[in-house]
């Protein structure tokens, strides 16, 4: 049973470094391209989860409210980019931080007035809320081992649109040096435009994933965008790969020790110490590798090709 737990708990931190990923896949390039820090990309997280949420119960299927809800997060971002964000670019990190720490209390009230201050919650059809045995005796959500395929398969869509595409030249090339990719005719402004509407359609996608497991509730975009945020200096800012592999290492050090460090504490610790305890040390253990990794590569475990910032 030990080992069966094991593998449970390996696979839901699979589970939680994709979500992960696909926050920070979206959330790397455009820090990593346009110089911008957006603490509202966990905004666009809850948004995903509040449209699938509404477009589910309008038709009644879950698919159909996940296809309906990444285009109409891709045109919020497009909107929020355009309208608030481009006149941003110039100016320094501390004005977007203010800037963005703003559209956070928006969207949180702005949703409390569309949807209320109740949480609410999405119905999955039954095909994807039963279980499926990876290995005999081993039963595993049906639904959590969706988010691991679509995950992965987002990952690879990814790798290849940065590494192979005419797209993901452009976007290579304004991490490296927006100044010259401009100067040869590109319209940077409407690149960003689209790699910003890429992340919040990632950033969506991650949202309408997790909002059937969790409460879609106000504010939920937050606490999760901080466990983004240190993903992504794990991995390197503007890195896809980077992105990736940190998320997954946060994934696994953050669900397997809130699972078994609380047995080992119980050899020393009283039950209810090791069960407080147990949480706040794999929060601190993600910080600590955090720490460790900007002592020894500042730039992060795999920093894009000529990005020196």
């Amino acid at each position: 049973m030990n080992w069966l737990l094991m593998l449970e708990q390996v696979l839901n931190g699979f589970q939680l470094g994709l979500l992960l990923f696909l926050l920070a896949a979206g959330l790397t390039l455009v820090f990593g391209i346009m110089d911008m820090i957006n603490l509202a990309h966990g905004s666009l997280y809850m948004m995903g989860a509040y449209f699938c949420a509404t477009f589910t119960g309008w038709t009644g299927s879950f698919l159909i409210g996940a296809v309906l809800t990444l285009p109409a997060v891709f045109l919020l971002g497009i909107v929020v980019e355009v309208i608030a964000l481009r006149s941003l670019y110039a100016r320094d990190h501390l004005d977007q931080v203010l800037a963005t720490f703003g559209l956070i209390l928006f969207f949180n009230e702005a949703t409390r007035l569309i949807w209320g201050p109740i949480g609410l919650s999405i119905p999955l059809p039954a095909f994807l809320n039963q279980t499926v045995e990876i290995i005999p005796g081993a039963p595993y959500p049906t639904f959590r081992l969706a988010i691991i395929v679509v995950g992965c398969l987002v990952a690879a869509l990814l790798y290849y649109i940065v590494s192979k595409t005419r797209l993901g030249m452009l976007i290579r090339a304004g991490a490296s040096n927006r100044e010259m990719i401009g100067a040869l005719g590109i319209n940077i402004k409407l690149l960003f435009t689209l790699v910003f509407g890429l992340g919040a359609a990632l950033a969506g996608l991650a949202g309408l994933m997790a909002g059937p497991i969790l409460s879609v509730e106000i504010g939920m975009g937050e606490s999760i965008l901080i466990l983004t945020l240190v993903v992504i200096v794990i991995g390197g800012i503007g890195s896809i790969k980077g992105a990736f592999i940190a998320a997954i290492i946060v994934g696994l050090i953050d669900t397997v020790g809130r699972s078994f460090l609380p047995e080992i504490l119980r050899l020393i610790l009283s039950d209810d110490s090791a069960a407080t305890a147990a949480p706040a040390i794999s929060s601190m253990l993600i910080y600590l590798l955090m720490a460790l990794v900007l002592a020894i590569k500042p730039q992060g475990l795999f920093p894009p090709k000529g990005v020196g910032r």
